[in-house]
C-alpha cells in the first residue's frame, strides 16, 4: 500500500461520484487519478492495466470535449445502446480477453494476465461508452468491478481492491441514476 495508490483510489472514487452526478469535473479529476494509477500498475507488473491508463487518458480528454461541446455544440443527453446489443458486446469483449491474457502470460512476466486482460477489454469498452454518454457503460463497469476486486486483492493491492468494491456499488447507483434521467428525458 503506497501513498500514490491511496491518492489514486481517492481521486477515482471522486471521479466516479462526479460521473454519477453527470458533472464535467469528472474529467480533470479522473485524469489525475489515471496518471497516478499508471504508476501503481506499472510497479505491480500489471501491464494491461498500465496500458489501459494511457488509453483512459486519451479517452478522458475526448470525453471532456464531447460532454462540453460534442453534440452540435451542446452537452449531449444520455443515449442508450440497448440491452441486447450491450450483452452481445459484453460477451464478445470478455471472450476476446481470454486468449490475449493467456498469450501475455506466456511471453511476459505479467501477473494475473487473464483477469488483467479481461479488465482491460471491459474497461476500454466501458470508457468509450461513458465518453459518448451511453447508459449501458454502467453494465460494463459493474462486470469490470466484480473482476477487479479479486484480481487486485490477489496482487495485494488492497486499497485498489477496496476501491473496486466501492466502485461496484457506485456503478449500480450510476446505472439507476442515469436510467432515471434517460427515462425522464424520453417521457
Amino acid at each position: 500500500m503506497s501513498a500514490i495508490e491511496i491518492a489514486a483510489a481517492g481521486l477515482i472514487l471522486l471521479s466516479v461520484f462526479l460521473t454519477v452526478r453527470r458533472s464535467l469535473w469528472l474529467w480533470p479529476v479522473g485524469i489525475v487519478g489515471t496518471l497516478l494509477y499508471a504508476w501503481v500498475f506499472l510497479a505491480a507488473k500489471l501491464y494491461f492495466s498500465t496500458g489501459l491508463q494511457v488509453f483512459f487518458l486519451a479517452v478522458q480528454l475526448y470525453g471532456w470535449w464531447f460532454w462540453l461541446r460534442g453534440d452540435r455544440g451542446e452537452e449531449p443527453p444520455i443515449r442508450a445502446l440497448g440491452w441486447a446489443r450491450a450483452w452481445i458486446l459484453l460477451t464478445v469483449t470478455a471472450a476476446a480477453a481470454a486468449p490475449l491474457g493467456w498469450l501475455a502470460g506466456q511471453v511476459t512476466d505479467a501477473s494475473a494476465s487473464i483477469p488483467d486482460a479481461a479488465l482491460t477489454g471491459l474497461s476500454v469498452v466501458a470508457q468509450v461508452l461513458l465518453s459518448r454518454k451511453v447508459l449501458e457503460n454502467w453494465l460494463f463497469w459493474i462486470v469490470t468491478d466484480v473482476i477487479a476486486v479479486g484480481a487486485y486483492a490477489g496482487q495485494a493491492l488492497y486499497p485498489t481492491a477496496g476501491l473496486y468494491m466501492v466502485l461496484l456499488a457506485m456503478a449500480c447507483w450510476g446505472l439507476w441514476e442515469w436510467r432515471a434521467n434517460f427515462r425522464a428525458r424520453a417521457a
